[in-house]
């Protein structure tokens, strides 16, 4: 006799339900009717002015329009819906009727953070879209994705829980509370659609925007080994904190990019950086692909669950300040590539290369000296997230430095013998999932880890790496591990302290970096490099005073032609319409780092180690 099914629960009702439909795809308008069941006497809404995993307020009720209220069939008076500051509203009305609100929303932002519709495409995160009903944050929330004869051939694909859906995915999806809704964003589209298990959890993986030759089993597979590997890498039972997973993707001309979810990502990518069918030689860019995706799946444990004490609660109105994105974000950046090299998606030559571009690019930062990463996490509203031509003399990216820090705690334990022999970070991260029990933690939370893997203190350590701002002890520590730093010629912008923009046969600078050539000559942000004047002929000494010859630079490193390293020009520029004459003093030979495995017993042990 066949086993007889259990009759299904019948779905929760939803106080609060959501209808989001298409009102001009050409206008990137979408529909929203909010619906309220028991609304309060004098009800308040509000729409979030960021979205977690993204620090800036962004004011996503700029987007909002057209605003109205009604009750049953009659429509609500304008003087009974008040709005009460850049983003929240007041509605006056009667309590023991449901409430239904409709406005629309312009979403004209291919990003990953707000919301997109044209005729090719839809998506949005609920933090764009769906105003939070005070007083009724933690009632379940109902969503309808409506289709319509402007949807024909798309499909639906979302992290939530689905109610009552279509084939292709259009209907209604359940969210626990309004948390889980915003957390959840849907892909709208003719997309890619592919799916695969990882230690027995069904995972989806969606690409819009790719080209007819794009390699999608590739990528699955990829994708495969890099989620196996993560899970392994949090539970040794290989059962991670979800039911399901979904990978959304878009596939652009120029672009980069995502943002993590409980049970999804939202990625963006190059187009020519996806594999392609029938090439063996996959686009230099896929390895970056592949380190993006393995950074925002690792956040699903590192930030989504594991999270800032300061963000247990979100406050959707307002910045929340830590002092922890170092950990949330850097730690995740040291990981991303190292487990990229124990899926196999990596060699150990591959991976120091990208550890090299790391290093390089702390080091040619000077804000590193001038701010902490602790610092720097704070700051994130202000300064990362607000970059201008002073931000790398200011500041420090707690991606980078952040990835960096974590990279001495790992060489570090791995030089001593901890508890029960040598310890490593890996057993740090899974002591703090355990002990902060996926949930709110704290710096001092941080250190008990360390201190109980490792069998003592890292208290000196936390306060000059993550504290303090000076430099890591970075090239002994790769040396105890087998990896020598050697020296080689610095590209020609670096010496001299600029960064430029090269293009239509002009140099452009863009940032002018503190202590370098260029700043004490007197260069600055928006100058335009015209040329420069060599010593005359017989001479080997140039000044103001004395004209030499003139050349015409339209790249930086046409300077190698005309003058050696070391001698003194004179550097014509354009700034504000004026031309300015300033006296350069063009540094010795500078150098830069490059990594290269000595010991490769000991470099094995270090990244191949899948512990």
């Amino acid at each position: 006799m066949p086993k007889q099914r259990a009759t299904p629960p019948p779905p929760p009702s939803a106080a609060i339900r959501y209808r989001v439909e298409i009102a001009d795809l050409h206008a990137h308008l979408f529909r929203i009717t909010l619906s309220i069941a028991q609304p309060a006497a004098l009800q308040r809404l509000a729409l979030p002015v960021w979205i977690p995993g993204s620090y800036l307020v962004r004011e996503f009720s700029k987007n909002l329009q057209g605003l109205r209220a009604r009750q049953g069939t009659r429509a609500l008076p304008q003087t009974q819906l008040r709005q009460l500051d850049k983003c929240s509203w007041e509605i006056r009305c009667n309590p023991d009727k449901p409430l239904q609100l409709v406005y629309e929303v312009y979403a004209n932002d291919n990003s990953v953070r707000t919301a997109c519709l044209d005729a090719h495409r839809g998506f949005f995160n609920g933090s764009s879209l769906c105003l939070r009903v005070e007083g009724q944050s933690q009632a379940p929330h109902l969503l309808d994705v409506a289709a319509s004869s402007a949807t024909a051939g798309w499909s639906v694909a979302t992290g939530l829980s689905s109610l009552k859906i279509n084939k292709l995915g259009f209907g209604s999806y359940l969210a626990a509370d309004y948390d889980e809704l915003v957390d959840c964003p849907v892909e709208m589209g003719p997309f890619w659609n592919g799916s695969f298990s990882a230690c027995g959890v069904p995972h989806r993986f969606v690409v819009a925007g790719a080209t007819a030759g794009f390699d999608g089993p590739r990528l699955l597979a990829d994708t495969k080994k890099i989620c196996e590997t993560h899970i392994r890498f949090w539970h040794s039972n290989k059962k991670p904190p979800y039911k399901n997973y979904l990978f959304m993707l878009y596939a652009v001309d120029d672009g980069y990019g995502g943002l993590e979810h409980r049970n999804s990502t939202a990625l963006i990518c190059n187009r020519k950086d996806l594999p392609r069918l029938g090439e063996g030689k996959l686009p230099e860019g896929y390895t970056t692909l592949r380190g993006l995706i393995s950074h925002e799946y690792f956040h699903t444990w590192n930030v989504k669950r594991l999270r800032p004490a300061e963000f247990a609660s979100y406050r959707y109105d307002s910045e929340n300040y830590t002092e922890l994105l170092w950990f949330f974000e850097g730690f995740t950046s040291y990981y991303d590539d190292l487990l990229l090299r124990r899926a196999g998606l990596l060699d150990d030559a591959g991976y120091l290369r990208l550890l090299n571009k790391t290093i390089n690019q702390v080091m040619q930062t000077p804000g590193r000296l001038v701010q902490s990463v602790a610092q720097a996490s704070f700051d994130a509203w202000v300064k990362y997230y607000r970059q201008d031509e002073n931000t790398p003399n200011a500041t420090v990216s707690y991606y980078t430095k952040g990835a960096l820090v974590a990279l001495c705690f790992d060489l570090s334990l791995r030089s001593e013998s901890g508890v029960g022999g040598p310890a490593n970070l890996d057993e740090v991260m899974r002591a703090l999932w355990l002990r902060c029990k996926a949930g709110p933690m704290s710096e001092a939370a941080f250190a008990a880890a360390l201190q109980e893997v490792s069998g003592r203190s890292y208290a000196v350590e936390i306060a000059a790496w993550i504290h303090g701002t000076s430099e890591l002890p970075l090239e002994d520590l790769l040396k105890r591990h087998g990896v020598a730093v050697l020296q080689e010629p610095a590209q020609l912008a670096q010496a001299l302290g600029l960064r430029v923009q090269e293009s239509a046969g002009s140099v452009h600078v863009k940032t002018v970096l503190r202590g370098g050539a260029a700043e004490r000559a007197g260069f600055s942000a928006g100058d335009e490099w015209l040329g420069i004047e060599t010593p005359p002929a017989g001479k080997s000494r140039h000044s103001a005073a004395t004209p030499g010859q003139g050349w015409r630079i339209d790249k930086l490193e046409q300077l190698s032609l005309y003058v050696s390293p070391g001698k003194k020009i004179m550097a014509w520029i354009a700034r504000d319409k004026r031309l300015l004459r300033l006296e350069l003093q063009l540094p010795p030979n500078t150098t830069t780092w490059r990594l290269v495995s000595r010991d490769t017993g000991l470099v094995e042990k270090w990244l191949g180690t899948a512990s």
